[in-house]
């Protein structure tokens, strides 16, 4: 028998198409991590209620309970409406984070090495990550915007515009925080601890609750130096346009973020905040660059 008659066919191997790159097949990666953000935030209702908690305590019981001490003093303007601008901020800068946690549950269960050894570049994922945490936070905080008619604050066309401007923007910077923190953590107990450990002082610090003028010398610094007041006082400073507030209200909650004297305008900070989110999405593109 000769070595032709014994000769095998050669079987078929079934063609695998793999993307040629370039621009359009980046921004389908980003378009894809997005739009996953978006499906989980939607199908838990639960984590949607949950994240409305904090917000109405720090608005409603906190602010209702302090309210009582105004009444003692020169205000004459609620604590709940004077609350209310910092709250709105929380209620973005917590979702935020929470969005950054999932890819802490990624590497834990296996599904963020399947979006690394996809055909993209990194960066398309970090993107998409960052854009689809600001996304879900922005709605959270359109949520909230909603109650604002509780707080004596009015509805107005231009105000909802300018604040959620800023949410979008706030939630964009925290995510890229958070998905550069969770680069390096494959715990999520650890991720909780470090982010709670940022999050909460710089909550604080940022004067959401209290007036950032007249500060002593040392909170007056780290007040300055808190990323998060950058968008805390634009914030107040859009809803406080659209209340009419004593005198008393205005000159101790209205006296905006100052560098030596200079009242920082609201574009300025903005500006502040946008460029500390690109830095931390270009330090988590590097940190996801380096991890295997």
């Amino acid at each position: 028998m000769s070595a032709t008659a014994v000769r095998q066919p050669t079987p078929q191997v079934a063609r695998v198409r793999v993307s040629g790159g370039g621009l359009r097949s980046e921004l389908r990666a980003v378009k894809i991590v997005w739009y996953r953000e978006l499906v989980r935030f939607s199908r838990d209702r639960l984590r949607i209620l949950t994240s409305l908690v904090q917000p109405s305590l720090f608005l409603f019981i906190l602010g209702t309970g302090l309210s009582t001490l105004s009444y003692h003093s020169h205000f004459h303007t609620s604590l709940r409406t004077l609350f209310y601008p910092g709250v709105l901020c929380m209620a973005v800068m917590f979702t935020a984070m929470f969005s950054a946690a999932s890819i802490v549950w990624d590497r834990e269960f296996g599904f963020l090495r399947e979006m690394m050894v996809a055909p993209v570049k990194r960066s398309s994922l970090v993107l998409g990550k960052c854009l689809g945490g600001a996304t879900v936070a922005g709605i959270q905080g359109l949520i909230v915007l909603l109650i604002a008619c509780l707080v004596s604050v009015p509805y107005n066309p231009a105000l909802i515009f300018e604040v959620l401007g800023i949410q979008l923007l706030l939630a964009f910077a925290i995510t890229a925080f958070g998905v550069m923190v969770a680069a390096r953590i494959s715990q999520m107990q650890s991720f909780m601890a470090v982010t709670q450990m940022a999050i909460m002082p710089m909550f604080f610090i940022s004067g959401a609750l209290f007036p950032v003028s007249g500060l002593p010398t040392w909170l007056e610094v780290l007040n300055r130096l808190d990323p998060l007041t950058y968008a805390v006082d634009p914030m107040r400073r859009v809803v406080f346009a659209h209340l009419k507030l004593g005198t008393a209200e205005r000159a101790a909650f209205g006296g905006g973020v100052t560098w030596w004297g200079f009242r920082v305008p609201t574009l300025l900070e903005c500006g502040v905040v946008l460029a500390l989110g690109l830095v931390m999405l270009v330090a988590a593109i590097v940190q996801f660059s380096r991890t295997e």
